[in-house]
């Protein structure tokens, strides 16, 4: 199993280590709900190097990358601007989903997931030798990621880390700047605000220590799980996988059909045409059980199947993304089985909350 140069890190502090992709990582530090409350009310940190930074360079990178992904990168015109894309199969299935960085002319960063890195960068070098040989692809191992997270997160990292702020606060949302030996972007996974630090993997117990002395609380997977699915995002290998194309997976907003510009996976959306099925959120309407990966949704149209569900400790209501016939409306009651009994629940269009404010009336 492989371990974070975190690792340490997190054994002196007595969180409970999982198997996460291959990884040991932490599932909580003691109490997962006190750490979802940290990051929707105050700040909270994410041990996340176990994704994979890969830096794209040299002749070719952008028409590289405009051709292996279903979002444009040549709308990133700005060093420091960043986009979120799917990266999708021949025949429309996604692959990963991954933020990719516009560092300058032919340079840029691209961060993948875990359980799909070796796979992500196998798929792209193959890309990479047929359309454009003269491009580089680095997998930047050397470095750690460390994800702060909450309405107070900028502020105790600036008290933290204060040779960032001058680069850092001027940061729009989705967009990085380089600090030194630093990567500070203003992205995250959780609907609240914040950074996420690429740090030299031999500074990152350091970075993690002044954060922590700054009143940042370190947070494990459980808590990163009810936080995202809060803020209605898609977790790879649950939500999608490449069994399903974005238009089925609520992620359309992230394929650009505009123009002539040829992807992967075009030609393949083009013929499928208006997708069966759609995703949506849903809360439940009654008490008797928790929303949970793998149930069935019955509604009016047919049968879906939930995705992700938990139990949300902001709203104090079962959750859930769900996979339905493509005729079920936002506001739509439906059942969902619950240890083989009926739920009532009703359809609602995500986010359920972002910035620690609740988005789904009371009475939905």
């Amino acid at each position: 199993m492989q371990r974070t140069p975190l690792n340490a890190a997190h054994r002196r502090a007595g969180a409970k280590l999982v198997d996460f992709a291959g990884w040991e990582m932490p599932l909580h530090y003691g109490s997962q709900l006190e750490e979802h409350h940290a990051v929707r009310r105050d700040a909270g940190m994410f041990d996340a190097s176990h994704m994979l930074a890969l830096d794209v360079a040299g002749d070719g990178a952008l028409a590289l990358l405009r051709f292996a992904l279903a979002n444009d990168v040549a709308k990133l015109r700005a060093p420091g601007k960043a986009l979120y894309s799917c990266m999708l199969r021949d025949d429309g299935g996604v692959l990963d989903d991954l933020i990719v960085y516009f560092l300058g002319a032919d340079r840029y960063r691209a961060v993948v997931n875990a359980a799909t890195a070796e796979k992500d960068l196998a798929w792209l070098d193959r890309l990479r030798a047929g359309r454009a040989p003269a491009a580089a692809l680095a997998p930047r191992r050397d470095l750690a990621m460390i994800a702060v997270q909450g309405p107070n997160a900028r502020a105790k990292c600036w008290a933290a880390l204060p040779e960032t702020r001058a680069a850092a606060a001027p940061l729009a949302p989705f967009s990085a700047a380089a600090c030194g030996d630093m990567f500070v972007a203003r992205t995250g996974y959780t609907g609240e605000d914040g950074f996420e630090l690429l740090v030299p993997a031999a500074r990152a117990e350091a970075v993690w220590g002044a954060l922590a002395a700054a009143g940042v609380r370190p947070c494990g997977l459980g808590a990163r799980d009810t936080l995202r699915l809060e803020a209605g995002m898609n977790l790879y290998g649950q939500d999608m996988d490449e069994t399903v194309t974005p238009l089925e997976s609520g992620l359309a907003w992230t394929v650009d059909l505009a123009g002539e510009r040829d992807f992967v996976g075009r030609g393949a959306l083009a013929a499928a045409g208006k997708p069966a099925c759609a995703m949506v959120g849903l809360v439940a309407l009654e008490r008797g059980g928790v929303l949970r990966a793998h149930q069935t949704v019955r509604t009016a149209q047919g049968e879906g199947e939930i995705t992700s569900g938990t139990f949300s400790p902001t709203m104090q209501r079962s959750i859930a993304l769900a996979r339905v016939p493509a005729g079920v409306a936002i506001g739509e009651a439906v059942r969902v089985d619950v240890r083989g009994k009926p739920l009532a629940a009703r359809a609602v269009r995500p986010p359920f909350v972002r910035h620690g404010k609740i988005l789904v009336p009371a009475d939905a």
